[in-house]
């Protein structure tokens, strides 16, 4: 791996591992790394865990992992912690009640998936697993009441979601304190030099720091990724507006779901989404992400063919170049099949706005009486743009052209400018 660590300069290392980052605590010290690590041709140990809370990933849980995946390719060593340990007592982040924990058969079989997804996107063999096992199950009583007297209760206070529900008067379980306690020790126990994390983890990554400058070690370095926004995710006044992906809200794309499944769902998202996910997601470095955006803007390419670009990307990740290749095909047979030579096409202003709602084009299109209308077809499943079904009301089509059909026999070829 010491031949990576000098294919690029720490400067250009840093610009791609920090890319589309929320917080890093701190930024001169992961410079001050990658610099020591680029002359003594010595590797950075960088960090991330999950807890096996249940059996399948989605590519929101893949931000952290492809993130972990450009300093591999960097030539640094990756220790991928599966929380063994702490998944029984249950991350409380994010929760507004006390999770219930898991016994540990099911922490073991949840694991096992795990590993099958991990190794689809990072080198099987230039990872290191470890289950925090290891080192908590010995610390035992003593050890954990040693770690409980290292935070006041004051300060796990601060901590945004326990404070909101001691303020609501919902119920905090003593066990949940413990969970930053442990996850930073795992820091401590493999010495890491940079802990990755979610954003919504940062108060855990920050006691993991603190915990190594306390045990006189060099302080880890702390780089957040932002939440991924789900499929339906939409611009608004200029910011992505939606709910994080997640199964719970439908909005996910699985690791493990079908090679079809996956490029559907992805050419089914936003052009502004799109460019989110190529920032958080894709493998291709910085300025081949720029390039593509220029020859969006320029008109060299169309929006579509960079989300083919990117679906195309993802089905490899998680299957085969093949399977990528036949969803790509399956789905333009879908958008020539059984359209009669006929079609009608229909021209609809913009009117000076970016985009246009998908009920209102049906109307404009005259496949729907009204938006209401519109919304029934929709809920019904009868609605499909370019051979893709609409599944969601709020969806908005940008400038482009577009073949709707509505139930089995109803098309119309829709150009918005």
């Amino acid at each position: 791996m010491s031949e990576l660590l000098t294919r690029a300069t720490p400067d250009e290392q840093f610009a791609e591992v920090t890319r589309a980052h929320v917080d890093l605590q701190v930024a001169q010290e992961l410079k001050d790394k990658l610099k020591r690590s680029y002359e003594k041709k010595k590797p950075l140990i960088i960090k991330a865990g999950f807890d096996p809370t249940a059996p399948d990933l989605h590519l929101g849980h893949t931000v952290v992992l492809q993130r972990m995946r450009r300093f591999q390719d960097f030539g640094h060593q990756i220790i991928f912690i599966i929380g063994g340990f702490t998944a029984m007592i249950g991350d409380p982040t994010g929760k507004n009640t006390t999770r219930p924990p898991l016994s540990k058969d099911q922490v073991l079989a949840n694991a096992e998936t795990y590993k099958q997804q991990l190794f689809k996107v990072l080198d099987r063999e230039k990872t290191i697993v470890r289950n925090n096992n290891e080192w908590l199950e010995p610390l035992g009583a003593q050890g954990m009441i040693r770690l409980a007297a290292r935070y006041p209760v004051a300060r796990m206070l601060e901590r945004a979601d326990f404070k909101k529900r001691f303020e609501e008067g919902k119920s905090i379980a003593i066990h949940e304190f413990l969970y930053p306690l442990l996850q930073g020790w795992d820091s401590v126990a493999i010495q890491s030099d940079v802990e990755l994390g979610g954003s919504d983890q940062i108060f855990n990554l920050l006691v993991g720091r603190q915990l190594m400058k306390e045990e006189n070690l060099e302080p880890q370095v702390v780089l957040t990724s932002p939440l991924l926004e789900g499929l339906d995710a939409r611009l608004v006044e200029g910011k992505l507006v939606g709910d994080k992906m997640s199964k719970s809200h439908g909005n996910y794309v699985g690791v493990s779901e079908a090679p079809n499944e996956q490029y559907g769902k992805l050419l089914s998202i936003s052009d502004d989404l799109m460019w989110r996910y190529y920032d958080l997601l894709s493998a291709r470095s910085t300025s081949e992400i720029s390039e593509l955006r220029r020859k969006v803007s320029a008109g060299e390419l169309h929006p579509k063919a960079a989300k083919v670009l990117l679906a195309k990307e993802i089905v490899t990740r998680f299957n085969d170049a093949a399977a990528a290749d036949a969803a790509e095909q399956y789905f333009e047979n879908r958008s020539k099949g059984n359209t009669p030579d006929d079609v009608p096409e229909k021209s609809v202003s913009l009117a000076g706005a970016k985009s246009m709602n998908i009920r209102k084009v049906c109307v404009e299109a005259g496949l729907a009486s009204s938006n209401s209308d519109a919304q029934r077809l929709i809920q019904g499943g009868g609605l499909s743009v370019d051979g893709e079904k609409v599944a969601d009301p709020k969806r908005e089509l940008e400038a482009g052209s577009y073949l709707l059909k509505a139930g089995k026999l109803r098309f119309a070829r829709v150009t918005l400018a």
